[in-house]
């Protein structure tokens, strides 16, 4: 029953759940986000090492080829040709081979392909016979590969004259540590089935290069993993604990090791790593290396961009999906999966893949909700997580230990706070105020769990429904219950649930698109959602 709940959950927010979970064949492209290529007469090889399943089906493999001065690099990955890429749509992207067209901007010209079927089909570049942009590029290939081996030779000679008796380090290939690459190239399964983690001894040779973010366990690097001797690199998300938050990292890596966690609205996992410390660092540290997603986090996001209606129910139905696949417990491919509570939900902890769509991460806190664990194994799992997004329950340590659905709804409370953020953010309500997080200045920034406890327990404190919410055609309002409308019992949650009304309604947006939509009850909480 847990799981039709869920199921049932979810295809009420925004999306269908036939359509998320419909296993579907994706293209295998090449993936890098720099590349030197390889050129003879009219055909280039990107020289990319890295392959990727695309995530969407209506997703196509691309390649782009840019030349300046001294060289020359390519790009691959997977994209759907209906949104735009270096300011043009893609015209030409059904054909097999990766067909090279010229195009035009303020760099200057580049070449573009896109591409379906052959897997790999964006690894061979096929120019117009006698261009005269493609031929140079032999020379041009040539000399990095000459000076790098020459170079290297150098290297190696006088690193054997000095230490004889040491080998140097072979790093190999890193394809295998790409999260959405299979183990069977020929696979048709989609990359949300498959999980891949890498299992290699030797640490990664990866260049930490800026500060993007830090909490209350970790720090989180932007970094470069290179690839080969080429200067092909990968840019990805370094996520960095000190020793005295191993047990956080132990934890989180426990989490990433379920191949059953892969999803398109999860964060991307790469590899955990034990790192030495270093004159820059003189004690351990341990890391975890994900997917870098260049947008930031939704809760930034939110703060200094307003959302379309559109953009709205796109994000929140993403994280309704991310959230619905954690506590589930079979896999879209309809295989046993153990469910997971996050515990510390919250919009610092959703990163944007792209304007429409998020990805949950931070998974210190999370706990796997394990059938064959006891009470005792849960005695310290209940007061966790960030107090202004604690559930009532939680602030009060009351949370049913012996029912593990506790858990569940304690995420489901976070996330209908989440979804309140989201819509005091959108155009479509009327006046749109600056960002503030749930209960805005009724506490301080960073609010402690006795001031939660006194503002949501003892004065029966709620996030603000303003009258403008009320009025509009789109429209949140209270409910007309005997009780206020935010119960602080989880009992009364889990009663109201996410019911599915018969009717609907067609809204006009500001561009005259059509949207119907269907009306939601959310009633966890005791908010009312109701999208017109």
């Amino acid at each position: 029953s847990g799981l039709i709940y869920y199921y049932y959950l979810w295809l009420c927010i925004f999306v269908s759940v036939a359509q998320s979970f419909t296993l579907i064949k994706t293209n295998l492209c090449k993936w890098c986000d720099h590349s030197s290529p390889v050129c003879e007469d009219n055909v280039c090889m990107s020289n990319c090492s890295l392959t990727s399943y695309c995530t969407l089906a209506e997703e196509v493999c691309v390649a782009i080829w840019k030349k300046d001065n001294v060289s020359v690099s390519v790009r691959t990955l997977c994209y759907n040709p209906q949104d735009m890429l270096e300011n043009i749509m893609l015209t030409n992207y059904s054909s097999k081979e990766c067909l090279m067209t010229p195009q035009h901007s303020e760099d200057g010209l580049f070449f573009i392909c896109g591409c379906v079927g052959d897997l790999e089909c964006n690894d061979r570049l096929v120019f117009e016979k006698g261009s005269k942009d493609v031929i140079p590029v032999v020379v041009i290939s040539l000399v990095p590969p000459l000076l790098v081996a020459i170079i290297a030779t150098m290297a190696f000679y006088l690193y054997r004259t000095r230490q004889p008796g040491k080998k140097p380090k072979d790093w190999g290939d890193f394809r295998g540590m790409l999260p959405s690459l299979s183990d069977d190239i020929n696979s048709e399964i989609s990359s949300t089935c498959a999980n891949n983690l890498n299992h290699n001894t030797e640490q990664l040779p990866i260049q930490l290069e800026a500060l993007v973010g830090k909490g209350r366990f970790a720090e989180v690097w932007r970094a470069r993993l290179s690839h080969n001797e080429g200067g092909q690199y990968e840019t990805v998300a370094v996520k960095i604990f000190p020793v005295v938050e191993y047990s956080s990292w132990c934890n989180e890596r426990a989490i990433f090791s379920d191949a059953n966690l892969k999803h398109e609205n999860i964060v991307q996992f790469l590899t955990a790593e034990e790192r030495a410390g270093t004159a820059a660092a003189p004690q351990r540290q341990y890391w975890l290396i994900m997917a870098y997603y260049n947008m930031g986090n939704l809760q930034d996001f939110l703060a200094g961009h307003i959302l379309t209606w559109t953009e709205m129910c796109s994000l929140a139905g993403s994280v309704a999906r991310g959230l619905a696949h954690l506590h589930s417990d079979m896999t879209p491919c309809g295989t046993p999966k153990v469910p997971i509570a996050h515990r510390d939900l919250k919009s610092s902890n959703i990163v944007l893949k792209n304007q429409s769509e998020c990805a949950l991460c931070d998974f210190g806190l999370a706990l796997r909700l394990d059938l064959s664990l006891t009470v005792d194994d849960f005695a310290n799992s209940g007061q966790v997580g960030t107090a202004r997004y604690m559930a009532p329950e939680v602030l009060e340590s009351r949370v049913n230990l012996e029912d593990l659905e506790s858990f569940k709804q304690i995420d489901i409370y976070s996330m209908a706070l989440v979804l309140w953020e989201m819509v005091s953010r959108c155009d479509v309500i009327g006046e749109v105020k600056s960002y503030e997080p749930p209960f805005g200045s009724k506490v301080c920034e960073q609010p402690c769990v006795d001031s939660m406890r006194d503002l949501v327990l003892r004065d029966r404190g709620r996030p603000d429904i303003p009258e403008s919410w009320t009025t509009h055609p789109v429209r949140i309002h209270k409910t007309h219950k005997k009780n206020v409308y935010y119960d602080t019992t989880v009992e009364s949650r889990q009663e109201g649930r996410w019911e599915r009304e018969s009717h609907y309604m067609s809204m006009h947006l500001p561009n005259r698109l059509s949207v119907r939509t269907e009306i939601l009850d959310f009633k966890y909480a005791h908010l009312n959602i109701h999208l017109k």
